[in-house]
């Protein structure tokens, strides 16, 4: 018998574009003799809509539809509430798919609904996918595990009161150039770089459009790498892919549209940076208790060789030339495999 699996895509954040992307290969990477796929596209607005053409999804148009569907949190009626004018249909679904990348996505909070509804779903669970989405409490779990990591400043401030003392911290703990990120906005968004004081403030105001709290991190001189970890409570590494972006740092556009930036996997580097990459990985992804699939990014500085850690990303982008379906696949597991993998793993917890 066929699955009932509910893919959820698109989404209220600044990634919804890339959302949609992941959604494409997500549905070509599910066999329908396996599956029976229900497809929920949230828009912009926030609506939640029942995406019965596929051909829709693929032209965009979608996003124009009126049939309504929600993920019902009532255990007694646990599936998809599909409404149709003053028609409720209730569809029971097995497992849920959220390929949704940043805010309400990625953070915890649509979790929190399929918690409640008791269905199993893929990736991380509410407090594993809160904690990584936001980089000042990622950092303090990192902390507490001892991993190296480039240093920083956080202010978790309301307002602009206290850039003034923000940057005069900045300027004597970190000095110049520095990378300016809101902490909770995912995937390179309202990033930047700084150096000097006017370019400081002008990249903290930047970051503060996209969340109050702000980290202000140290430059660090090296290759920039990610890992791959896939599974539950003993997860795996991949191998090391590297990064050559094309912009001055990995920003949004490189991660998802711009096809200068390259990837390079298993890239010239000493086995043991390699396998201490891998390790680490690991280290991070239990650390804040993810679960099924992660990518952890890591830089290696230029003349130590010494691994440092970045940032964890609880559901990757799972485009065709997004690094984390990448890595698997040069490890003999396809994004047939790979998908069957994950709904496995959500089951399994």
């Amino acid at each position: 018998m066929k699955k009932s699996i509910a893919v959820i895509f698109g989404g209220q954040s600044s990634e919804h574009e890339v959302s949609c992307l992941s959604a494409t290969n997500i549905f070509d990477g599910l066999d329908t003799n396996k599956y029976e796929v229900h497809r929920i596209g949230i828009t912009k607005d926030g609506r939640w809509l029942y995406v019965e053409d596929v051909e829709t999804f693929y032209d965009g148009s979608w996003s124009k539809g009126n049939v309504t569907a929600v993920i019902s949190p009532d255990r007694k009626d646990a599936g998809i509430w599909k409404f149709s004018g003053e028609r409720r249909e209730v569809i029971p679904v097995d497992v849920i798919f959220p390929i949704l990348h940043g805010r309400y996505g990625e953070d915890g909070c649509i979790q929190g609904l399929f918690e409640l509804s008791g269905i199993p779903y893929v990736g991380g669970d509410v407090i594993s996918s809160a904690v990584s989405m936001d980089k000042i409490s990622t950092k303090i779990f990192a902390d507490n595990v001892g991993v190296r990591q480039a240093a920083y400043v956080a202010d978790t401030t309301k307002d602009d009161s206290g850039i003034a003392a923000l940057i005069e911290e900045a300027e004597k703990k970190l000095g110049y150039p520095v990378f300016v990120k809101p902490s909770n906005a995912g995937s390179s968004v309202g990033v930047s770089r700084a150096n000097n004081r006017e370019e400081l403030q002008e990249a903290i105001r930047l970051a503060k459009k996209h969340d109050s709290r702000v980290l202000i991190e140290e430059n660090i001189c090296g290759r920039e790498v990610e890992c791959a970890v896939l599974g539950g409570w003993e997860p795996e590494a991949s191998k090391v892919g590297e990064i050559l972006a094309a912009a001055e740092f990995y920003d949004y556009d490189d991660k998802y549209i711009n096809s200068q930036s390259k990837t390079v996997f298993d890239p010239d580097l000493p086995e043991e940076v390699k396998e201490t990459i891998r390790t680490r990985a690991v280290e991070i992804f239990k650390a804040v208790n993810a679960f099924g699939l992660a990518r952890v990014d890591f830089f290696v500085e230029k003349d130590t060789n010494e691994v440092i850690f970045n940032e964890i990303n609880t559901m990757p982008g799972f485009t065709n030339i997004s690094m984390y379906p990448k890595l698997w696949e040069c490890m003999g597991i396809d994004k047939f495999k790979l998908i069957d993998k994950l709904i496995e793993l959500a089951y399994e917890r």
